[in-house]
């Protein structure tokens, strides 16, 4: 089992843990140790004890509105995902939007008509 030195709060410790179990023991040990250097600089010198207790508070503190945050997200994205399928389980809606007015339709077809018996009108008084 290796033995790693880690330092939190300005102090030393030997921690022994698994086989490559060192990265994960070095990151939670410098979360640890920012703890305690904020809490120094504001309390002034502590106790080790002391130090390494408000300093795991914090971070316990810090964890459980992470897993609060977690779990109102885990819940919205099951909302989405339930709403998705919902949607997806619908048939599709077929929607008709006249390309052309009814209105200009009318008035095209009237101006049409006009359009023929001028026509008409012009092929009679014209000689063949």
């Amino acid at each position: 089992m290796p033995e790693v030195t880690i330092t939190i709060g300005g102090r030393n410790f030997e921690v022994a843990c698994q086989d490559g179990e060192q990265p994960f023991l070095e990151a939670a040990a410098a979360m640890l140790d920012i703890e305690a250097q904020s809490m120094a600089g504001q309390m002034g010198r502590i106790t080790e004890a002391r130090m390494l207790l408000m300093s795991g508070l914090l971070l316990a503190d810090k964890t459980a509105a992470l897993e609060e945050k977690v779990q109102q997200l885990e819940a919205e994205r099951a909302a989405l995902e339930a709403e998705l399928a919902n949607a997806a389980s619908r048939p599709a809606q077929r929607v008709e939007v006249p390309v052309i007015p009814q209105a200009l339709s009318d008035s095209l077809a009237e101006l049409a008509a006009r359009a023929e018996a001028l026509a008409d009108d012009m092929d009679a008084t014209t000689p063949a």
